[in-house]
């Protein structure tokens, strides 16, 4: 009995830390993005030149879409800010002016399955296909080849790598964009977790995850951050 008793106790406490420390990185997290929104940047305590922070790498997946994807390359266009999209062969089939365009503006683009499927025990052979078949229609489209996949889900086999000569991109800022139009909310959520050479994961297939990646971009270059395309958080 005991025994029993400690271990309750000894997950309470687990679960209650766990719960401070969200809450202090949400906190966090609002007080950034308050500043941010309230003020001018001197008023907020920004300097013209911030202190260097480190590079961190924001990231689209599920694109391009028709409408949603050419506001973001415009608005990061405008803030000289290059990102990675991790594209579906279907869409890039669909709309291979704005992947064009995406890889001439210096975006990188990578590889994310040509129907947006996940690795299973199942389907390892077709698995591959697809990544196959969307690597060719990047390299037609773009003119350049891709050695980079966000597996659908996260899903991987290693032997990949060294079959295909693929490297996979995972992440480990996820506002979950996908299914909240809450802006704030999503601004909110990136600059709690985000921090030197975090990889950050958004979807370019919505307007309100295109106007708090634009916020977010604004708030972490005011505070001393560089945003770089995959390939340099991996390799550098």
């Amino acid at each position: 009995m005991l025994k029993g008793k400690r271990w309750i106790a000894f997950l309470t406490i687990v679960v209650f830390t766990a719960a401070l420390s969200y809450f202090a990185r949400e906190k966090n997290g609002a007080a950034r993005q308050e500043a941010w929104s309230s003020h001018t940047l001197a008023d907020a305590g920004y300097e013209d030149e911030a202190p260097y922070k480190g590079k961190v790498a924001l990231t689209f997946d599920d694109g391009p879409h028709p409408v949603y994807t050419p506001q973001l390359l415009d608005g990061l266009k405008k803030r000289d800010v290059k990102v990675t999209f991790f594209v579906t062969g279907e869409n890039v089939e669909s709309y291979p002016e704005i992947v064009k365009r995406a890889s001439e503006e210096g975006h990188l683009i990578g590889n994310h399955t040509f129907h947006h499927v996940q690795l299973t025990a199942a389907n390892s052979d077709d698995f591959k296909k697809e990544i196959i078949s969307t690597n060719d229609i990047i390299q037609e489209v773009t003119g350049k080849e891709t050695s980079f996949i966000r597996p659908p889900y996260g899903s991987w086999d290693k032997k990949y790598e060294k079959e295909l000569n693929m490297f996979p991109v995972l992440w480990d800022v996820d506002p979950l964009d996908w299914c909240s139009t809450n802006v704030d909310k999503i601004v909110r959520s990136v600059l709690a977790g985000t921090k030197e050479n975090s990889i950050i994961l958004m979807h370019d297939s919505y307007d309100s995850t295109v106007t708090a990646a634009l916020q977010v971009v604004d708030i972490l270059k005011a505070e001393g951050y560089e945003f770089v395309t995959v390939d340099e958080i991996l390799f550098d």
